[in-house]
This record gives structure tokens, C-alpha cells and sequence, in this order.
């Protein structure tokens, strides 16, 4: 089906966990068909995104509304390598033409869920505990015992919250859904594949960890490939034709 156009809501399947190594080597040959302009599109996007994220009060806001925009627009680049064509820069901004304010929709849901949970942990700290904090003072034992519980439980929210955002700017920007949709449709489909999304957790976790030794300059390749990575789980998840 066409995904430039609004379409039905696309249909997701159970796949092995064994797909999560599969999806990390089909992003890495999505990577290699063309590795320079991956680095490019990735070093453009810092470029614009990290002067306005010191923006004071209005960056964070500004980065979080943007990503899903820029997002899909990786993703875009990323169908268009596996369909054998070329990558190339306007992919990056494929995002700011189509569906956009769905896009940002998606982020402004994300950025207000973070919020709540962050309000929570807050509401959960006494108020001796949050000086401490603000004053970068060492806390005592039943302070940092007492900050844990909430931490703990917020991490446990966060983890639906990532599900729902996952997919959101891939479903809003090449199927044209809104964002309700699309962050519904995306937690649905991880739900459905916890076992093998914990595993290409797993794999990127090492992964990062070994790119940032040689002075980070292995994040050029291992974001990239999280990317590419996402579009082929994505193609998995949902039975889409890579064009292979």
C-alpha cells in the first residue's frame, strides 16, 4: 500500500526474539549501502538540533517537539535505501512537508508524559530531600532511600511511555496517522514483542557503550544504525516490503 497517503491503520505481528539480532544486521547493511551520507544526515541534524537545545528555557521544549519530525525523516531515508534508491539530505527534512503536525504532536505527548512522571517523582520527595538536591549537598541514607522509591516507580512508567513513542514518528510520518494513533499503534505493537525488543536493547546498550571509547567517534556509526535498525524492525514487525 502507499504510505504517502492516508491509509489504513497498518497491522502488526509476534515475531521471535531472535529477530532483534536480525533487525541490528539488516540496519547495519541499510547503514553500508551508503555510509557517508548516513554520517552526514546524522552530523546535519546535531548540527541544527544542538544550538537549539541551549536556547535558555525554550530548548529542551523546541529539541523534543522536533525529533519525531526529524525522525521520520530518517525513516524516509531509510525506505528509500531499502527500495534501492538513493539517500539522500532533503530525506532528513522529508518530515517538515508531510504530517507534520502530527509529528509534533507525537513529541509534545512524549515531552508531557516525561513531565508527569517527573511532577510524581517531585510530589514523592520530601522537601529536606529536594534542598539537598538543588544545593548539591550529600544526602543521607533514608533521604537517598527515600528518593529511590520513587526513581524506581518512575522508571517503571517510563518504560510504556518509550513503547508508545517507538514507532509514533515512523506510523505518523510514512502511514499519515495522527499522533493518537500512531503512539497507540506503536505500544501495541512492543507489547506484543517485549522478549525481542528487550534484546535489541540489550545489543544497542553494548553497543553504545563501546562506540563512546574511542573518544565517541563510534556514535558517527552506532546512531545511525539505530536508526536503520528501527526501520527494519519496523518492516519486520509490521510486514512491509524492504524492496530487497
Amino acid at each position: 500500500m502507499s504510505t504517502d497517503n492516508p491509509s489504513s491503520i497498518p497491522q502488526f505481528r509476534q515475531v521471535p526474539a531472535s529477530h532483534a539480532w536480525a533487525w541490528t544486521v539488516s540496519g547495519f547493511q541499510l547503514f553500508r549501502a551508503n555510509p557517508a551520507m548516513w554520517i552526514i544526515l546524522w552530523v546535519i541534524y546535531l548540527a541544527i538540533i544542538l544550538p537549539i537545545s541551549l536556547i535558555p528555557l525554550l530548548g529542551s521544549v523546541l529539541t523534543t517537539l522536533l525529533a519525531p519530525v526529524f525522525a521520520a525523516g530518517m525513516m524516509w531515508g531509510s525506505r528509500a535505501v531499502a527500495h534501492q534508491q538513493d539517500l539522500e539530505i532533503n530525506h532528513l527534512f522529508e518530515g517538515f512537508k508531510k504530517n507534520t503536525a502530527q509529528l509534533v504532536t507525537v513529541g509534545g505527548i512524549y515531552m508531557a508524559c516525561l513531565l508527569a512522571v517527573a511532577v510524581m517523582v517531585v510530589v514523592n520527595m520530601d522537601s529536606a530531600t529536594i534542598a539537598a538536591i538543588k544545593l548539591n549537598q550529600d544526602l543521607t541514607p533514608d533521604q537517598t532511600d527515600a528518593m529511590l522509591r520513587p526513581l524506581l516507580f518512575a522508571m517503571l512508567l517510563i518504560v510504556p511511555i518509550l513503547m508508545a513513542y517507538w514507532y509514533a514518528p515512523l506510523l505518523a510520518g510514512l502511514h499519515n496517522l495522527t499522533a493518537r494513533q500512531a503512539m497507540k499503534l506503536s505500544f501495541t505493537a512492543c507489547l506484543n514483542n517485549l522478549l525481542p525488543f528487550f534484546l535489541y536493547g540489550l545489543i544497542f546498550t553494548g553497543l553504545l557503550l563501546l562506540a563512546i571509547i574511542p573518544l565517541g567517534l563510534g556514535l558517527l556509526i552506532v546512531v545511525p544504525v539505530m536508526m536503520t535498525s528501527l526501520y527494519a524492525s519496523y518492516a519486520d514487525v509490521f510486514a512491509q516490503d524492504t524492496g530487497a
